[in-house]
């Protein structure tokens, strides 16, 4: 019976991942589709390529993930860890549906979180705070300031270039910020999901707490997620590419710079499983706020705003309403 849960709880993951690709698929091509630096086919092959590849360059944000719940061990713990997935899917595929670039990050921490008070589990509370919520709030906002600098920066400097040529280079550079980009997503988001399954082979007795990540885990996640990307996520790609501001391709490459340093830095430097969704969202808004404030649709921004404070809690009861689903099933099985 657990060897069977452990096997749901795996797969789940992965179907996590996949959604995540293309809930996040987006979130590293949207701005050099909406320029035309590449074209959208081109662009999913190469974020699909990346997403792999990033996946393969780190375990801290993997190990950060599955420190955040200590689910006791068996099957009651591993019926936890699948509920917190089935919660943050349920919430990805609302987000997905209405077009918003809500955080599947957040909303598998979010998950695993209802699941475990819904079940009565502590989360490791201090984890949470330090290493997702405080990353949670600044990372939009650093980004955002970032941005608008880097983007002030390079208005200054090509203040005497010719237009035309200018946007033409920054659509060539497009292509390697939008690599940078795909390639810092593969290294957040993958190592979550293989947070994940961590912790469900932990809860299961499969592997100790200071095992590293089993190659087959970092496979089959860079695999999954790479999928989904592949798959595409056409209707956040038009709201983050075109219904927030129209981008130009030298603000394409400020914004998609931008996030993917700031993913690189929170994933090495302090763990942080942060949201390449609200990192890349934010400092596209920097960059648009460089035209004027009014060149920015606060509408769009607000109504994605309203997703990013529900996701967390959202996830987490759909989580809860999982685990008390799981659990009876659980129960009534012989």
């Amino acid at each position: 019976m657990e060897l069977a849960i452990i096997i749901a709880v795996v797969v789940v993951a992965l179907v996590f991942d996949f959604t995540n690709g293309f809930h996040d698929a987006a979130n590293a091509i949207a701005t050099s589709v909406s320029t035309r630096a590449l074209t959208p086919r081109v662009a999913l092959v190469m974020a699909a390529v990346m997403n792999f590849i990033g996946a393969f360059l780190g375990q801290k944000v993997a190990h950060t993930v599955s420190d955040t719940i200590s689910p006791p061990d068996g099957t009651h713990g591993l019926v936890i860890v699948m509920a917190g997935l089935l919660g943050a899917i349920t919430w990805n595929l609302i987000t997905w549906y209405y077009g918003l670039p809500s955080s599947s990050s957040h909303a598998l921490i979010g998950g695993l979180v209802g699941a475990a008070v819904a079940a009565g589990v502590s989360a490791s509370w201090d984890v949470v705070l330090k290493k997702v919520v405080i990353p949670m709030v600044l990372s939009p906002l650093f980004a955002f300031s970032a941005a608008f600098l880097v983007m002030l920066a390079i208005m200054w400097i090509c203040r005497r270039a010719n237009p035309r040529k200018a946007n033409g280079n920054f659509r060539i550079a497009q292509t390697v910020s939008a690599a940078a980009m795909a390639l810092g997503h593969g290294l957040q988001d993958a190592q979550k999901t293989m947070g994940v399954i961590f912790l469900a082979l932990l809860t299961g007795g499969y592997v100790a707490e200071s095992d590293g990540l089993p190659i087959w885990v970092i496979f089959s996640a860079a695999a999954a997620i790479s999928l989904g990307t592949y798959s595409g996520g056409w209707r956040i790609m038009r709201t983050l590419g075109r219904r927030i501001i129209h981008l130009d391709p030298a603000r394409g490459f400020a914004s998609e710079s931008v996030a993917a340093s700031v993913l690189y830095t929170t994933a090495y430097v302090y763990e942080a499983p942060i949201s390449t969704t609200h990192t890349i969202t934010s400092a596209v808004m920097g960059v648009g706020a460089t035209k004027r404030l009014s060149a920015v649709r606060w509408g769009v921004a607000r109504s994605i705003l309203t997703a990013w404070v529900l996701t967390f809690p959202a996830a987490g009861l759909a989580a809860a309403v999982c685990y008390w689903i799981s659990h009876l099933l659980i129960e009534v099985v012989p």
